[in-house]
């Protein structure tokens, strides 16, 4: 089932324009209709059939008719369809990238630091679906030299939470046997929200994000966090 979709009985659902206008998710169009917009509006058209259809069944044509724009019009603005999708996942990775550092940088104990980066992961995941959805999809339809550059800033993103999955274990807070497999694991929890969760639904991405970090340091082996202690009146 790809993004978007939704089980009808055994069938697939596949969103209606109307449905994925609605959806917080979906691209909403970066345009206000001026010339100088148009790389975003093509973006956005990009990414939703990207995610919806697959990058490869995707065609220049689909993507320009989506805002109105045919023939040589569209190749002023982009040069082709690979050149969109490494701009979509070189994007989405460096914005995994920078929430991460900030997340890191705001400090505290080990398990702190560790359920601030799953949060971050995981909201990332719920507010911008589409995107995590080609970029996680699709790595396989880059091509050299991109498909590296990319892949070395997945590894880097993933260190991190092998980082402080050793750390933790180290100072016998987490009791995970493997630091790759525990990261692996948390990281799986994030992309999973990118094709489930429901923007319309009763639970907002920063409640989801604070659960789904309580379950990665209770998956860890971690007990309850300690409470504050209380401040002497």
């Amino acid at each position: 089932m790809t993004l978007g979709e939704r089980s009808t009985g055994g069938r697939t659902h596949v969103p209606s324009a109307a449905e994925r206008q609605a959806d917080p998710a979906a691209p909403k169009g970066r345009s206000s209709g001026r010339p100088s917009d148009r790389h975003g509006e093509i973006l956005d058209a990009a990414l939703e059939l990207f995610a919806t259809i697959g990058y490869r069944a995707t065609t220049m044509s689909q993507i320009g008719d989506r805002i109105g724009i045919r023939g040589p019009s569209l190749y002023k603005h982009v040069h082709s369809k690979q050149e969109m999708l490494v701009e979509i996942m070189a994007g989405m990775m460096e914005e995994l990238l920078r929430r991460q550092r900030a997340a890191l940088d705001a400090g505290g104990d080990v398990r702190e630091r560790l359920e601030r980066i799953t949060a971050v992961h995981v909201q990332y995941h719920a507010e911008h679906r589409y995107e995590a959805f080609v970029g996680h999809r699709e790595i396989d339809s880059l091509e050299e030299p991109e498909r590296s550059r990319i892949l070395d800033l997945r590894r880097e993103y993933e260190s991190r939470f092998r980082e402080l999955v050793q750390e933790g274990r180290e100072h016998d807070v987490f009791g995970a046997s493997s630091d790759r497999w525990a990261s692996y694991a948390i990281l799986d929890m994030g992309i999973g929200v990118s094709a489930w969760y429901n923007p319309s639904g009763s639970v907002g991405p920063d409640e989801l994000a604070a659960t789904y970090a309580e379950f990665a340091v209770r998956m860890l082996g971690a007990g309850e966090a300690e409470p504050a202690p209380r401040r002497s009146a």
